[in-house]
């Protein structure tokens, strides 16, 4: 089933779902990369890993998700040929993949392409600061950056200032940032409206190498059906971050025309 809106889904923005999206997206979009690569050039995946304290291992959803069966508890299941150890409450370390494309030879990163998460946009020592000083070290080397933001709530984290967005698209509820590195970085952008559909977009390499371009929006639609989001979205409850009232009445619409609301 392919999602109901024709750019990004604003029910896929919740913490629930929206990690996953994320990794699904990077694999799918190294994939197209790739594809459209010239000689001499390959994106690679990388993985951001941390361990937060404050966090612990997220419990199994089958027995504390919302349709856990009443009186159903970890005590009264009985796994066969294994023994209980007792409840993990160690933080795990946490992993959170993004693209470099590097040169075939030498391996000298070119330009790193960033899918913003939700802990990208926490405060914290492992959270923004994290991203925003990775940001930093890009800029020093020399390292392009392309930035995807599909999420409305947080604060903006992308490289391209958010005053310069707003000069340019006005309001708008997403946005992909290039910035072009150079002794004086150059920035494209693309504000994007919940309207709107995801737009293609241009990813720079070396000087005198024509960029290649890579459409978001088909990668989206086939992370929606390849993982079944359908299934663990309820569009009858209120998306997180809330709409606006016209954004409310806009998304109705086409929930209701689609048969997902009465």
């Amino acid at each position: 089933m392919p999602s109901p809106f024709p750019g990004m889904d604003p029910w896929l923005e919740g913490e629930e779902v929206f990690p996953d999206l994320h990794d699904s997206l990077i694999f799918l979009l190294k994939e197209a990369i790739n594809t459209a690569l010239p000689p001499g050039y390959v994106a690679t995946s990388r993985n951001r890993v941390w361990v937060d304290d404050e966090l612990r291992r997220e419990p199994d959803v089958a027995l504390f998700g919302k349709d856990r069966e009443p009186g159903n508890s970890s005590s009264a299941i009985a796994l066969a040929g294994l023994v209980a150890v007792g409840q993990q409450l160690t933080p795990e370390p946490i992993e959170e993949p993004y693209l470099e494309i590097v040169s075939a030879k030498g391996k000298r990163l070119v330009t790193a392409i960033e899918i913003i998460s939700l802990t990208n946009k926490r405060a914290g020592e492992q959270g923004r600061k994290t991203y925003t000083d990775k940001q930093h070290e890009y800029r020093l080397s020399g390292v392009h950056l392309v930035e995807v933001d599909l999420l409305r709530r947080g604060p903006h984290v992308a490289a391209t200032p958010l005053a310069h967005l707003r000069k340019i698209f006005g309001e708008f509820d997403y946005h992909v940032s290039v910035v072009v590195a150079g002794a004086v970085p150059r920035y494209h952008a693309a504000g994007i409206k919940l309207v709107d559909r995801l737009p293609e977009f241009a990813i720079p390499l070396d000087t005198n190498v024509p960029p290649v371009t890579v459409n978001l929006q088909p990668l989206l639609d086939r992370c929606y059906d390849s993982g079944k989001y359908a299934a663990l979205t309820s569009y009858r409850e209120p998306c997180d971050p809330p709409l606006t009232p016209e954004q409310q009445v806009w998304a109705e619409g086409i929930l209701r025309a689609k048969g997902l609301l009465p």
